[in-house]
This record gives structure tokens, C-alpha cells and sequence, in this order.
């Protein structure tokens, strides 16, 4: 198992960067977890006897890396909860598309239906029993015409099951490396990173913004040249 990287800590919160392939917490392949493993990192470091309090906020698809939050007491894990309700919690993503966009920026809104037996979810209509709403912006930041793949980032207002994923391959513009939904780039790593998050403490009340890019290999290489610091 690599080594936790810590973006911060304090008595309050811990965030950290979520390996590609590591569950967000606990699941039925029994495999090792981010919230058991933060807990582990506690527990050793603070020398805590017993079980370690610790709030899983928000989560990652399994084959998705990049920032996660996680509260390290109860008032911590309600107030960012808060937030994320309330959608003042924003996150940020990195994704590599199949095939030149329109538009350089725009909404996608969308009703997303999930098929349980599946573990899928497709766009559906409103009317359609169980639909959640769901949206995002995106901003294309770069577009190689030899390998007629797209760089964008997302700004993701919704949380809904796979909603990224789903609602750019309902364009045209599958994720490259997505071995649900997409249509290039079977057997890679899905394109997908959550590289940023910003939120206001929970004690302190501070605008605060965390991020962590993706190693720059495989497809990744096309980040190169692009600035993300804003």
C-alpha cells in the first residue's frame, strides 16, 4: 500500500489524496479502504486506544482519485455535511473526453436514472420514477487533434451515482479509460480527477481550497502545459 499523502490536517479535519482503485470506504471485495486507512494513520499517530472517530463527508468512484475530506469529530462531520446540502462544498474535476466539443464551456442538466441491479445510471426524464436532477459546468482547457481527445475541467453542482461519467458520454464525449460508459481507451485508467475542492472550515469559518493533479504519465501527459492555478 503507498504511502497517505496529507494535503492538511487539523484537529478538526484531515484532507488527503485518494489513491486511483481505492475504495472511499469499506464495500463487499473486502479490499483495503481510504476511510479505514486514515483511521489506521490516526490511530498510530495519536496512539488513540479503541476506535477512531472519523466522517466520511463526500465520496470517490473507486477507480477515481484525488481530494477527500474527511471530518475528525462529530460537529466537523455535521457542519461540512451542511455544506455539501447546501452546496457551498465545491468540487473540482479534471477528465479527458473522446472527440472535439462544440462549445468551450457550457451547463449540462440533466434527470439521471440509476439501475441498481446494474450499478449504472442513464438520462432519463423527469417523470421518470426515482430521477434525481443533476448538473455541472464544464470548461474545455485543451484539444489534441491527433489523438482527438479533450481536456476539461468540471465544476460538479450535484452529486448524483456516476453523474460525470453519464452525463458527458449522453454527448457524444465518453471519458477516456471508462469501462462503463465509454468507447475508447478500454483497459486504461479512467480519465477522471478530482483535483480540487473548496469549502469553508468547520470551526474557523475560513474559505479554504485544496488541490492535487494527477501524475502527468499515460494520457494524463496532455495536462502539460495547461495552467490550473487560479
Amino acid at each position: 500500500m503507498q504511502a497517505l499523502h496529507i494535503l492538511y490536517e487539523d484537529n478538526h479535519m484531515i484532507v488527503v489524496e485518494k489513491p486511483v482503485n481505492v475504495p472511499s470506504q469499506s464495500d463487499k471485495t473486502g479490499d483495503r479502504d481510504l476511510l479505514t486507512i486514515v483511521k489506521q494513520y490516526l490511530k498510530e499517530k495519536y496512539q488513540k486506544p479503541g476506535n477512531v472517530y472519523l466522517g466520511l463527508i463526500h465520496r470517490l468512484d473507486r477507480p477515481v482519485g484525488g481530494v477527500m475530506v474527511f471530518a475528525k469529530t462529530s460537529k466537523a462531520a455535521a457542519r461540512l455535511s451542511e455544506e455539501i446540502r447546501n452546496k457551498t462544498f465545491q468540487k473540482e474535476y479534471l477528465v479527458i473526453t473522446d472527440g472535439k466539443w462544440d462549445k468551450p464551456e457550457g451547463i449540462l442538466e440533466d434527470y439521471l436514472w440509476k439501475n441498481e441491479r446494474k450499478n449504472m445510471s442513464f438520462v432519463t426524464t423527469e417523470e421518470q420514477k426515482n430521477a434525481k436532477y443533476a448538473k455541472l459546468a464544464y470548461q474545455v482547457l485543451k484539444y489534441d487533434e491527433k489523438t482527438n481527445l479533450s481536456v476539461l475541467k468540471i465544476h460538479l453542482y450535484t452529486g448524483r451515482h456516476h453523474q460525470i461519467r453519464v452525463q458527458l458520454a449522453s454527448r457524444g464525449h465518453s471519458i477516456y479509460g471508462d469501462q462503463k460508459y465509454g468507447t475508447r481507451g478500454s483497459g486504461k485508467q479512467i480519465n477522471l480527477w478530482a483535483y480540487r475542492v473548496i469549502l469553508t472550515h468547520p470551526v474557523r469559518k475560513e474559505k479554504m481550497s485544496f488541490q492535487v493533479l494527477p501524475q502527468k504519465v499515460g494520457s494524463w501527459k496532455a495536462l502539460e502545459g495547461i495552467n490550473l492555478e487560479d
